[in-house]
């Protein structure tokens, strides 16, 4: 007879035997630690861990990133001037990098990359579905969203 824990909806990567956590190079970033540590459902790396000195925590609390997927087609030049627009930090707050993958009105893909008054726009490879991705401070996700169209999340 041996203690064995079983751990369900979604948590992942968990394997604990005989009340200890063992993890295998590779799964996810959880960190061992000895006292119990508490999942929720689809969490998985490095939230809560409070107390703990983690590199990226202090980005964490200034930047900020908005993601969309999106099915709408976009004109390469009204996209060009969007991207354009993010310079506006009154308006959008402080985008600091913006890439993605739409859909073009000409039935190609756009590929777009986006850092501080460098817009770069072309067509590559085709994707399932649009997605882009927005980071920044202070960002204005109302005013986000009307400029591209789209929910970000």
């Amino acid at each position: 007879h041996h203690d064995h824990e079983h751990h369900h909806e979604d948590e992942c990567c968990h394997h604990d035997h005989e009340h200890h956590e063992h993890h295998h190079e590779g799964e996810c970033c959880h960190h061992d630690h000895e006292h119990h540590e508490h999942h929720h459902e689809g969490e998985c790396c490095c939230h809560g861990h409070h107390g703990h000195d983690h590199h990226h925590h202090h980005a964490d609390e200034v930047f900020v990133s908005y993601g969309a997927e999106t099915a709408n087609r976009f004109d390469k030049q009204a996209l060009e001037k969007a991207l354009a627009a993010l310079t506006d930090e009154q308006t959008y707050g402080t985008v600091l990098r913006a890439k993605g993958i739409v859909a073009c009105t000409c039935g190609r893909w756009l590929h777009f990359d986006y850092v501080p008054g460098e817009p770069d726009v072309r067509e590559g490879a085709a994707a399932i579905i649009g997605r882009l991705c927005i980071i920044g401070a202070n960002l204005n996700k109302e005013a986000l969203q009307a400029l591209f169209n789209v929910t970000l999340k």
